[in-house]
């Protein structure tokens, strides 16, 4: 890819850049942008040509994702076709070209990272971005789990990158989700669990993500409620409904249960009975030694109906409680 203005720069002349289109050993794809040949263009060639056609300009939204390696929830941020996200400065007046979306943004220099080929704005606010612009919070709880999840960046990186963006659409809701993520929160169904089972019927603080060493190898726990002997496991992701995985989760719930611990699996299917779920939740963590104090969230919340004295005398898993407990 070269453009008319580094053609010139290179020494060239305009009637150089016309006897090669003429020859057809170059083409153009915008005016002024050029490429050595005439087939189709590649992905990295329909990139470099927008970025050339609209100089000073760097990859953003989800084009910049992709060259990451961050997905923007369950699907791939970008494909051969799709179209091409470019960060412009915002005091500029440019019009959209088919196959490119303009994606206006102030210190665009700051947020550039110059260095990469091709030039692309920073991944945390690549990541903002798309997050802000989402439709609902399941999307952007998403987006912003996906990225800390991949271990390209950081919640802390996140919100020290939000810190410097007073004016981002939904400021606050993003702030309290990568509070969340920092906290272990990997997906949508986890942040879920947080927000509307344990927090709202006030279940004990669970450690998140929790790294435990299974003989030579490590695992996470996705929810463990230390000292109650009790791991809840999410499984929101469609790799949990492959044969494979069914059997890791099997060797995984078994090397808990022997160290101990009881397991309990929660899927999309409960987790939209938040209420349902966190009396069983409960039910379980009473018998388990817990003494606290569940909280119902309206009147008609099962969570009502749970106290300890009605779990007295039960056994889970081989644990004896007495009426006194």
């Amino acid at each position: 890819m070269i453009s008319r203005g580094q053609v010139l720069e290179a020494g060239g002349a305009e009637h150089d850049v016309a006897r090669l289109l003429r020859r057809r050993e170059w083409a153009r794809v915008y005016p002024g942008v050029y490429v050595e040949h005439t087939g189709p263009l590649t992905s990295e060639q329909r990139e470099w040509a927008a970025i050339l056609y609209y100089a000073p300009a760097a990859l953003g939204g989800e084009t910049a994702l992709q060259k990451y390696g961050v997905r923007v929830g369950t699907r791939a941020t970008s494909t051969a076709d799709s179209a091409i996200w470019l960060a412009v400065d915002r005091s500029r007046r440019l019009q959209e070209r088919p196959g490119v979306k303009l994606q206006r943004v102030t210190d665009l220099e700051r947020r550039t990272m110059t260095n990469l080929s091709p030039p692309r704005i920073r991944l945390e606010h690549a990541v903002l971005d798309i997050a802000a612009a989402a439709d609902d919070q399941a999307t952007a709880v998403a987006v912003l789990a996906d990225a800390c999840r991949s271990r390209r960046t950081t919640a802390p990186r996140l919100l020290d990158a939000l810190e410097k963006r007073p004016r981002l659409r939904h400021r606050r809701l993003l702030r309290r989700i990568l509070c969340d993520v920092a906290q272990g929160v990997h997906s949508v169904l986890e942040h879920m669990y947080l927000t509307r089972v344990e927090r709202p019927h006030a279940l004990p603080t669970a450690r998140r993500q929790r790294q435990v060493r299974v003989g030579r190898t490590k695992a996470y726990r996705d929810v463990e409620y230390v000292g109650l002997g009790t791991i809840v496991e999410l499984d929101g992701r469609l790799g949990h409904e492959e044969a494979l995985d069914k059997w890791h989760d099997l060797e995984r719930d078994i090397d808990a249960a022997v160290a101990g611990s009881l397991t309990l699996r929660v899927s999309w299917g409960q987790a939209l009975q938040e209420c349902r779920v966190a009396a069983a939740i409960a039910r379980v963590l009473f018998a388990r030694g817990w003494t606290g104090h569940p909280r119902s969230c309206s009147p008609v919340c099962p969570v009502a109906q749970i106290n300890g004295a009605q779990i007295s005398g039960a056994q889970i898993s081989g644990v004896h409680r007495s009426p006194s407990a």
